[in-house]
């Protein structure tokens, strides 16, 4: 079993990185993003790899990070998610923006990712809302708090801030991580006019 790979970057095609290991030279497939992050042909690089082993074949998977990885594993455990399907949706999200997805429980961002229709999308929200606050990389602070959104059991005063930032053109995931600091800054008792301005300072920087 192969859990990471660290050579130098032999050649980058449109779907994998092959990588040289004194001598040896490995297929990754990779996300889009993946292999716009891994630098140029001749460089090195380190790769944390998923090992997949069928009867007819060996298929390794590239990811710059252990966390992009889990993510990887995980959204194969719901129905209708291969590894085609993982890695479009990790190469249109970052494993953070992925976690925020889901806590808020957003389809439509899930649905950006090539070959992810409205039920996929849904039963990924659904058979992974559990797995967002361990797998939510930077977002942790802040993810209690979407989840309630997401949920509708969010306080009046958080979701009156959160879609009034959200009307004034900031994504949902932007106005909730704003609003998420504004409670830290103001306290758990402010109102939703303290939360809209604390959060519009938040959104300035």
């Amino acid at each position: 079993m192969i859990g990471k790979l660290k050579g130098v970057i032999e050649e980058i095609g449109e779907d994998y990185v092959l990588v040289d290991v004194h001598g040896v030279c490995y297929v990754a497939h990779c996300s889009a993003r993946t292999l716009s992050r891994i630098g140029s042909v001749g460089e090195a690089v380190v790769l944390f790899i998923e090992t997949y082993v069928r009867e007819d074949q060996l298929k390794l998977f590239g990811f710059m990070s252990g966390l992009e990885r889990e993510w990887f594993r995980m959204l194969q455990i719901v129905q209708g998610v291969g590894s085609k399907v993982a890695l479009a949706v990790l190469s249109t999200l970052t494993p953070s923006e992925l976690a925020n997805a889901i806590a808020l429980q957003d389809k439509t961002t899930i649905s950006r990712a090539p070959g992810v229709g409205p039920k996929v999308a849904v039963r990924i929200l659904t058979e992974l809302k559990s797995k967002a606050p361990a797998f939510s990389g930077d977002s942790g602070q802040s993810i209690g708090l979407k989840q309630e959104l997401g949920e509708g059991v969010a306080p009046a005063p958080v979701a009156d801030a959160v879609s009034a930032l959200t009307n004034l053109g900031y994504s949902r995931d932007q106005a909730a991580s704003a609003v998420a600091a504004a409670l830290k800054n103001g306290g758990e008792g402010a109102d939703s006019a303290k939360l809209i301005r604390l959060g519009l300072k938040e959104l300035a920087r």
